[in-house]
């Protein structure tokens, strides 16, 4: 068919012929008709987050919020604070006279603060190691019946503690013994149970899953409960330890080397234990010695001395500036200097 007859078989306004209609040759048009688009996804709301993907998150905005560095060396700070605290009212000091710096208290904090992190996060991974192993060896129908039965108890033994802890915390009563730990460990395991229970819950009746913003907020006041009763339980724990140091040290101090005072005029001592030596010779630089001593600490600009054979019961603790008019000397001999 040459060009001229196929323009002969358009309409007269140049359009082609409709469809389904025959030309002057006896064929039919046929429609150019588009290939069938894919039918677009169904729109999900399912847009929650399970453990994995909301504590990455949390972790992500909280580390934005307050850097990991400063985060840790606030809490190295407040575990040595109390550490000193404990440490120095042992012998009868308040630590605050002593002027100790701020690298006095991130270097005795690690003492109260690594220890009792190390361990929960060891009794952590246990009980997740357990979890997946248990459930890992049961059928889908016995790990159904399990985790049914599981949810209620964790609730409500989760639900005891934090009521315990909270009443401990917010009120006059003392529901734990003393300043231990305790009321901070039941607030810390309180709000794991009781997360635990909710997840169990939700997973035994297939629940959908909730929006991403309130899953994070479950997980940020979850992971702030957490942390003050993680905080709360350490803080006893490192004023303890401080107290239970300070002992160790008067344990040992007969056996610790005998620090020496030499001093230009008398210290007019009265501490038990403790003798003063005036000097012979009128031309020395110290007139007076004072032997029995022990070194407790040298904090700031002063020493912390007490007599070898202190107790809480008669001891006396001797805070010495440090200056021109003193001089140190120690000695690992048990027997004392025989002159000045």
């Amino acid at each position: 068919m040459t060009a001229t007859e196929t323009a002969a078989q358009a309409s007269p306004d140049g359009q082609p012929p409709p469809p389904g209609e025959t030309t002057s040759s006896g064929a039919t048009a046929v429609e150019d008709v588009p290939l069938a688009a894919a039918p677009p996804e169904p729109p999900t709301d399912d847009d929650g987050l399970d453990a994995t993907e909301a504590l990455p998150r949390l972790v992500k905005v909280a580390g934005e919020v307050v850097a990991p560095a400063t985060l840790l060396t606030a809490l190295l700070f407040q575990f040595g604070r109390l550490h000193s605290a404990g440490y120095f009212r042992h012998f009868g000091v308040n630590f605050t006279v002593l002027d100790l710096s701020t690298t006095d208290f991130l270097i005795v904090g690690a003492d109260g603060l690594f220890v009792p992190l190390a361990g929960a996060c060891v009794l952590a991974l246990l009980l997740v190691w357990l979890h997946r192993f248990v459930l890992s060896r049961l059928s889908t129908g016995e790990r159904h019946r399990v985790l049914h039965s599981l949810a209620p108890v964790a609730g409500l033994v989760g639900a005891v503690l934090l009521v315990l802890a909270l009443l401990d915390l917010l009120t006059g009563v003392r529901l734990f013994w003393g300043d231990s730990e305790a009321g901070g460990i039941s607030l810390a395991i309180g709000v794991l149970l009781v997360v635990y229970a909710l997840r169990l819950v939700r997973i035994t009746r297939n629940t959908p899953r909730r929006s991403a913003s309130s899953e994070l907020a479950e997980w940020g006041a979850a992971f702030l409960l957490v942390s003050v009763g993680l905080y709360w339980a350490v803080g006893s724990y490192a004023f303890g330890v401080g107290i239970g140091r300070a002992e160790q040290l008067q344990r040992a101090l007969p056996f610790q080397p005998a620090a020496v005072l030499y001093s230009e005029r008398s210290m007019s001592f009265d501490v038990t234990g403790v003798t003063e030596v005036r000097c012979a010779d009128p031309e020395a630089a110290y007139r007076f010695r004072y032997d029995g001593l022990r070194l407790i600490r040298q904090a700031g600009n002063q020493y912390l001395l007490v007599a070898a054979d202190w107790t809480r019961a008669t001891g006396t603790a001797v805070l010495i500036p440090r200056g021109a008019g003193i001089r140190l000397e120690f000695r690992t001999a048990l027997t004392p200097p025989s002159g000045c």
